[in-house]
């Protein structure tokens, strides 16, 4: 399918001050947008001028919570050029994701294509500030004017562009995180392993219960027992202890990160063993209350690396490596940003270069 691109006539003001980008607030000039319907497809893809969106108050995104999304990032290098991470895998989970809420599937290849079009044509928006990139929200929703539950006919597909500065507002310093041990986040059979909405909103109640007792993120414990930990936040957590690491499995209930995955394989070629298995709760502060506890961290594409400097579980508070960030999230944390920014190899072939623009 062609791609067809009309240019802004007005763009848009860049931001004033790069450093002071937050997360998610300043987007680019263009976006991409294409529909479907069951009788012909996929259609009219096109880069436009970013614009709001006309959808009918009846479309069931706006109901029933179909849609799922990914974030990925483009990063500038420093002789100028633009370049992806490990783009193919978002595309391969956002497929993963449709299929799980039953959105129309879609050509992974064709999709990253279209991404690196527009970020082609917006490459100008990219940081070239220290620790900025400019991050990217594909997502597919639902736009079936029916109130009814059943099967979906008619959807649409968009990328949005947006350049960002540290996803945390501390960096690389450790956080304080409440185990949650009432609200779960996503049960096995649900979807969980899915990059969906419903899942976030889910998470908010918690999320705004550890905000306000001081704490940056909340753990999550498995929905079934209430006992095996998941997630941190919107990441991937894992734990080193003995010299190896330990993170919980994929058991459809945690989100198969990227960087989860890009850790992993790192940590390995380093020579530690990596255990992917069930960590109860009981374990973990039995591990920090021993001391055994050596360093934790959550891992995801916007914040990377984000150490882990204690857990509040009902009424204990215990710290982890005197609440410092550890030999192994520092090493992990400036290797991948090293390869994603084009400052170390990339023995993997992880990147894919952006083309300049035209």
């Amino acid at each position: 399918m062609e791609i067809k691109i009309t240019r802004t006539a007005a763009p848009r003001p860049k931001p004033a001050d790069p450093t002071k980008l937050g997360f998610g607030t300043v987007f680019t000039d263009h976006m991409f947008t294409m529909d479907y319907d069951v009788e012909r497809g996929w259609h009219d893809a096109e880069i436009v001028p970013l614009q709001d969106l006309r959808i009918h108050p009846g479309a069931a995104v706006f109901h029933y919570g179909a849609e799922v999304f990914e974030g990925l990032k483009a990063y500038r290098t420093d002789d100028g050029a633009v370049q992806l991470f490990r783009p193919a895998d978002n595309m391969q989970r956002m497929r993963d994701s449709a299929e799980r809420i039953q959105l129309p599937d879609f050509d992974a290849g064709f999709m990253l294509e279209a991404t690196l079009k527009l970020v082609e044509l917006d490459q100008d928006w990219v940081p070239t500030t220290p620790s900025a990139s400019l991050y990217i929200r594909p997502f597919e929703i639902c736009t079936d004017i029916d109130l009814g539950l059943h099967g979906i006919e008619h959807a649409r597909m968009l990328i949005i562009l947006s350049p960002v500065g540290s996803y945390l507002s501390g960096g690389l310093n450790p956080v304080s995180i409440l185990i949650e041990d009432q609200d779960v986040r996503a049960v096995r059979g649900g979807t969980g392993y899915a990059k969906c909405g419903g899942n976030y909103a889910a998470a908010n109640r918690a999320a705004h219960k550890a905000e306000q007792k001081g704490y940056s993120q909340v753990l999550w414990l498995d929905g079934v027992h209430r006992r095996y930990i998941e997630e941190v936040g919107g990441m991937n957590v894992m734990f080193k202890v003995g010299g190896k690491i330990v993170t919980p499995q994929l058991t459809g209930s945690v989100l198969p990160g990227i960087t989860r995955r890009s850790c992993i394989q790192l940590l390995r070629d380093k020579g530690f063993a990596v255990e992917e298995r069930l960590i109860s709760v009981e374990e973990l502060m039995e591990l920090l209350q021993s001391g055994a506890l050596e360093e934790a961290w959550g891992c995801g594409t916007a914040a990377v690396i984000s150490p882990i400097g204690s857990f509040a579980y009902q009424d204990k508070v215990l710290t982890v490596n005197d609440e410092k960030i550890g030999p192994c999230a520092q090493e992990l944390y400036d290797t991948l940003t090293g390869i994603q920014w084009g400052r170390r190899p990339d023995p993997y072939q992880w990147i894919v270069k952006v083309p300049k623009k035209a």
